[in-house]
């Protein structure tokens, strides 16, 4: 069975392990590096961005990671988890991981009190997708070969490059497994690319 982890420094992991068990793989708590080795997929779920960096730098998670994506294993950023892969945020000088050529702005859809729900067309999903958004963020640009998946009103809510998936949203407080399912059909096909390399 495919293995999913969460990194569980911060955010709403409990649910994102729920969703993923609901979409057919396993689902593993995340705290420590070790732990990586032996997932197909890792999920950055939303928070609190500067909290999670900065756990993230104190318990070796972000070398980690970016070793993690560079060996081809599928990585998910929802809310803050996207700033967390941005190369670039907004407003600030300093990004985290600096694995996909995006630009993100923190807090670009307001408050919390300005939070909504919303049904979104992603591309590569064929119904269309439950999305939570809370204080969310939204990717201002993309680099080359970064595929925009979804839009809202005009401006970027998902995108993906490569091994790399990123939302601004939170798939993991709905009923809705679509968003997962498609991250978990990207681990298989790394892992079945994996299996076949030459010797």
């Amino acid at each position: 069975m495919i293995k999913i982890g969460v990194l569980a420094l911060q955010g709403a992991v409990a649910e994102h392990l729920h969703m993923i068990r609901k979409a057919g793989a396993e689902g593993v708590e995340v705290k420590r590096t070790r732990k990586l080795a032996e997932l197909d997929g890792l999920i950055l779920p939303g928070g609190e961005s500067t909290t999670i960096g900065k756990l993230m730098r104190d318990y070796g998670f972000i070398d980690a990671i970016r070793q993690f994506a560079a060996e081809g294993k599928p990585l998910f950023g929802t809310c803050a988890g996207m700033i967390l892969m941005a190369k670039r945020i907004a407003g600030q000088e300093d990004a985290h991981l600096c694995l996909m050529d995006i630009t993100a702005r923190r807090n670009a859809f307001g408050r919390q009190r300005e939070s909504f729900e919303t049904d979104l067309a992603v591309k590569g999903i064929h119904d269309r997708v439950r999305a939570v958004f809370i204080r969310a963020p939204l990717i201002e640009e993309v680099g080359p070969g970064v595929e925009v998946l979804s839009e809202f009103r005009g401006q970027i809510v998902a995108a993906r490059r490569g091994n790399l998936l990123a939302c601004s949203f939170h798939p993991e407080l709905t009923d809705d497994a679509s968003m997962h399912a498609y991250f978990i059909d990207m681990a298989k096909g790394a892992r079945h690319a994996d299996s076949v390399k030459p010797a």
